[in-house]
């Protein structure tokens, strides 16, 4: 009869355990049966915290599909629109180029975002491990200058550095490269013909701060933290060409570096985007 009961209380907890329900039995009573059922709510807390995972895990691949979708439809379409274009054989030489061009941009914007979309989902998942050491700034800023010279160029916008100092910081040039050429890429991208971009260097106690200042469009103070999240697209720019993926990971970035980004702007008149590196330990 023991033995039947114990089997009935254990039956009784598994069941619960499957079911999701509340394990009724009092830890104040004395016995086997108090043990085993502190012992099952454990599991049960454990599995429910496994589930509770395994579902947001479930709904961000969700999303992450949704979002490359939305992302990649545009220039796909586009691409297959070019090649519908250039199968005409009547098409003169001059305009087979034209398309070829066109083609030719839709492709690397393809290939631009399905590279962002992979180095985030691998820095999400801690599966890209980079080595921080200390380097002069100055030469890593170049390099992010040198990716958007030719875009500022045709809108007459002036990139100027105006500090002298360069300071080393603990980065990883080629990832750090990726942050100021994404923000440089924001601010020529949201700033007017003949506009301006400047970058300020200054050495503080324990970081040093990198501030890129444009006078672009401007952000909404409201808007400061929703920025920095994956696939924001204000409301302002929705219509401009863009994948809301930069800035999430400039952010990501450079906390594997240990330091940070922040923002202040002022809408009309710019914005200020300011990255902080830790200075070389002595």
């Amino acid at each position: 009869m023991r033995n039947r009961k114990l089997y009935q209380e254990i039956d009784r907890m598994l069941d619960a355990v499957l079911k999701r329900e509340p394990i009724e039995h009092s830890d104040l009573e004395e016995g086997e049966l108090s043990a085993l059922a502190s012992k099952a709510r454990r599991i049960q807390e454990h599995l429910l915290l496994e589930i509770e995972q395994a579902e947001q895990e479930k709904e961000q691949v969700k999303q992450l599909i949704s979002n490359m979708s939305h992302q990649l439809k545009t220039p796909l379409a586009n691409v297959m629109m070019y090649e519908e274009l250039l199968m005409d054989q009547e098409l003169a030489p001059e305009q087979q180029r034209h398309f070829l061009e066109k083609m030719h941009v839709q492709t690397v914007k393809i290939d631009w975002i399905l590279q962002s979309l992979f180095k985030m989902v691998a820095l999400e998942q801690n599966a890209i491990v980079f080595e921080i050491k200390p380097l002069p700034i100055q030469e890593t800023i170049m390099d992010a200058v040198s990716t958007v010279y030719d875009k500022a160029w045709k809108k007459q916008i002036l990139i100027e550095l105006k500090s002298k100092e360069n300071p080393v910081l603990l980065h990883n040039r080629k990832w750090t490269d990726e942050v100021f050429a994404n923000l440089l890429e924001n601010a020529v991208k949201y700033t007017g013909t003949g506009g301006r971009i400047q970058i300020d260097i200054h050495s503080l106690e324990m970081y040093t701060q990198i501030a890129f200042s444009d006078t672009g469009i401007g952000i909404a103070p409201s808007e400061y933290s929703a920025i920095f999240q994956r696939f924001y697209r204000s409301k302002q720019v929705e219509n401009t060409e863009g994948s809301g993926i930069g800035l999430y990971l400039s952010r990501m970035i450079l906390e594997k570096e240990y330091g940070y980004l922040t923002v202040s702007s002022q809408e009309g008149k710019g914005s200020c985007f300011t990255v902080f590196l830790q200075n070389r330990k002595n």
